[in-house]
């Protein structure tokens, strides 16, 4: 079985879980941080809708510089809604899961690099990539704004099991 193949189930399974965290996300709310040092959970959750691109993108490109000498730096956008996040997200899903179904095995396994400033942060093969950029990186931001939304009274779907509103404790 491809390496592809293999990996699809498990980000068909974690975009879902993650479009259910965001069909929840308050439109009264994107202002809305925990501390200062927190994102805004608007960002947040823009952010999890813009990161399914890294699956595209690491599929299409051997490097990102996330802030390229003499150029502008790579900037997330916040968006206005939860329905403009939810397209945006699916609109991402979809593109990276045709990337992701389109590559050989030789290709998940040609390296790819984020760098910052020219400098290099990391290279690894890119379906190493796509697990720990796409996937985990998901998962945490994911897990971050299920407590964002719980500080903030809205209930939270289950994602590996019930979550304690699901299952009425």
């Amino acid at each position: 079985m491809s390496l592809a193949a293999n990996l699809l189930p498990e980000i068909d399974n974690e975009m879902q879980l993650t479009r259910r965290m965001l069909e929840r996300v308050p439109d009264d709310k994107f202002g809305w941080q925990p501390h200062p040092k927190s994102m805004k959970l608007g960002r947040l959750a823009s952010h999890l809708a813009e990161l399914p691109t890294w699956g595209t993108m690491t599929m299409e490109t051997d490097e990102l510089d996330v802030m390229p000498v003499g150029k502008p730096a790579y900037t997330g956008k916040v968006m206005a809604n939860r329905a403009e996040i939810l397209a945006a997200f699916d609109a991402n899903v979809g593109a990276a899961r045709r990337a992701i179904a389109a590559a050989s095995d030789a290709l998940f396994g040609r390296p790819w690099t984020l760098k910052n400033a020219g400098k290099t942060v990391f290279t690894m093969p890119k379906v190493a990539v796509v697990r720990s950029m796409v996937l985990n990186h998901m998962i945490h931001h994911r897990a971050q704004l299920g407590l964002f939304l719980r500080l903030n009274g809205v209930e939270i779907p289950g994602t590996y099991g019930p979550s304690a509103d699901d299952s009425g404790m």
